[in-house]
């Protein structure tokens, strides 16, 4: 027996006056709401309502019992549709991880503007460049470099990952401007994350690729570090486009070796939104991915 099925036909019956109005309510036969109030009635070892031909009426038991049971149903109702209402609109809160070099330049400046079209939503926001398991630590979107290529998750591109090399004004102004790749070495080069990147940067042109053994005074896995050094004249820096976009702008950055395509590292140097592939995809979820995808668009349409 279907226990909250029965409970539901006996309070349809009381609140409906009889069986045959509780079953044209509930689009069942006389027969099966009667079957269904029986088995309740059954389960409880008690009778819940007195019968007639003409009509019924509630036993001291059964007034008791629809009292609690008809809270119960409006209760499971009214939950049943406030859980409904997440799978229709933005609400609630999610939790996000995000690279902190993204966060900072990128992601968080634009926050207001995502969250004014969605009053009800709450961002949860861990800055962490490092991958963690997404299901276990309860995150619903990660901002991750490079595709993970794992079943567990579903990867959307948000940047291509070109990279530039740069440094500031005033470094080049005591050091001189690198003009040719192999200059670099004699530069104080700023390394992100040597284990995992290596310590080798790639420049090609026309076909012709450069490989330049750099070293430096800093090493770090942090990229707003890396950053920040860099803009205060420590060294130069590869890092991605949209990264010191900027701080270019603002002078506090000059690109340099233009005419090159820069890769630091073999390994994909795109930036993507990654979610949970087991979880069905949430409207504060998909709202969250569209925004990266859209912000990340502009900025590289613009070139700003």
């Amino acid at each position: 027996m279907d226990e909250l099925t029965s409970i539901r036909a006996f309070v349809s019956v009381v609140e409906h006056g009889s069986f045959s109005a509780a079953a044209r309510q509930r689009n069942i036969t006389v027969s099966s709401i009667a079957r269904q109030v029986n088995a309740l009635e059954e389960l409880l070892g008690v009778r819940l309502l007195n019968r007639t031909t003409r009509h019924q009426s509630l036993t001291e038991a059964g007034a008791l019992y629809y009292e609690h049971a008809r809270d119960v149903v409006r209760q499971l109702d009214n939950l049943r549709n406030q859980v409904s209402s997440f799978q229709d609109s933005v609400k609630g809160t999610l939790r996000v991880q995000l690279r902190t070099s993204a966060a900072s330049d990128v992601i968080v400046p634009a926050l207001p503007s995502f969250l004014s079209r969605y009053p009800e939503l709450c961002l949860d926001v861990d800055l962490n460049d490092d991958r963690v398991d997404l299901v276990e630590n309860g995150i619903d979107v990660a901002v991750w470099l490079g595709n993970l290529q794992d079943t567990s998750t579903v990867a959307r591109r948000l940047s291509a990952g070109r990279r530039v090399a740069c440094g500031s004004p005033a470094y080049f102004a005591k050091h001189g401007e690198p003009k040719q790749p192999e200059e670099l070495v004699k530069h104080n080069c700023l390394i992100y994350d040597p284990v995992h990147y290596g310590s080798i940067w790639r420049f090609t042109k026309a076909k012709e690729t450069h490989e330049i053994p750099v070293a430096g005074s800093l090493q770090t896995r942090n990229s707003t570090v890396l950053m920040s050094a860099a803009v205060n004249g420590l060294g130069v820096i590869v890092a991605q486009e949209w990264m010191v976009q900027r701080a270019v702008a603002s002078g506090r950055l000059q690109m340099i070796l233009t005419d090159y395509e820069v890769r630091p590292t073999d390994f994909d140097a795109a930036l993507y939104a990654v979610y949970p592939s087991s979880r069905r995809l949430s409207p504060k979820t998909k709202a969250f991915v569209e925004f990266l995808v859209g912000l990340f668009k502009d900025r590289e349409s613009a070139g700003a």
